[in-house]
């Protein structure tokens, strides 16, 4: 009554080459099992598997290393394009989009600095033409601005001699022989 259960192969396993290949398959019971011996420092007596010698087996697949992160850079560079391809909206949209394209390119420089991003080129670009925006948006803005003050203070309507008065009458020549 306290003997332990029968031996059962693992799931899937069902012919006996395939149970005998596999070390220690078969041939120990739970009770009987022996851990592996511990591997030396120097890697020797490593088991022979997948990995590179001298780094051991390992759990799954090795980490990858952090991808760049380079989303400051780009999206100030659309931006900056983008604040100075539509200054001719009134200026409003180059003006915010060159903010904004000045703040992520400083942060876009910033990171490239500190080795946490790759491409500082695009960050500069963004934040160059984020201030080229914003000097279009404002130079529009300001070219706005004096054109409808100018024609809110223009009287030059009074100053035609033909205001107000009635159309001239049609006129026939006739030639005189």
């Amino acid at each position: 009554s306290d003997a332990p259960p029968p031996w059962q192969p693992p799931p899937g396993v069902h012919d006996q080459a395939t149970v005998t290949s596999m070390p220690g398959a078969g041939y120990a019971t739970p009770d009987s099992a022996v851990p592996p011996p511990p591997v030396a420092p120097d890697g020797a007596g490593a088991p022979v598997g997948y990995g590179y010698p001298g780094y051991g087996q390992g759990y799954g697949w090795p980490g990858m290393p952090m991808a760049p992160q380079n989303g400051m850079g780009t999206a100030s560079m659309v931006l900056g394009i983008l604040a100075c391809a539509l200054f001719c909206m009134y200026g409003v949209v180059s003006l915010v989009l060159g903010v904004l394209a000045i703040v992520f390119g400083v942060k876009g420089r910033r990171k490239a600095e500190l080795g946490l991003a790759s491409n500082h080129g695009q960050a500069q670009a963004g934040f160059v033409m984020g201030i080229i925006g914003v000097v279009l948006g404002i130079a529009v803005i300001v070219l706005i601005a004096v054109g409808i003050t100018a024609a809110i203070n223009d009287d030059s309507y009074d100053d035609d001699p033909y205001y107000g008065s009635s159309r001239p009458a049609p006129v026939s020549v006739t030639a005189e022989s």
